[in-house]
């Protein structure tokens, strides 16, 4: 699974080929969620509060380059870096 983000421990990546609806990783410790890019709720799995309002808030800022990183994905090609959560 490609790393495309990490901050405060969270580290954030997407598979190839994944299945609908776009969505990004997010691991934390044992942790680990799946969450939507278009609406920002967590379809699969959990996070602790903290770790969850961070993901979310680096998530609203950086929504389109997680569409066009899922879009790179979908076609196999390289996955690129978002800057982290300051």
């Amino acid at each position: 699974m490609p790393e495309i983000c990490r901050f405060f421990g969270i580290i954030i990546a997407m598979y190839y080929n994944e299945h609908n609806p776009p969505h990004f990783h997010a691991k934390y410790g044992e942790f680990i969620a799946e969450i939507n890019i278009h609406t920002l709720e967590i379809i699969a799995g959990n996070l602790p509060k903290r770790a969850k309002a961070l993901v979310l808030e680096w998530a609203d800022e950086h929504r389109q380059e997680l569409l066009k990183n899922w879009e790179l994905a979908r076609l196999n090609f390289e996955l690129n870096k978002i800057e982290p959560l300051q």
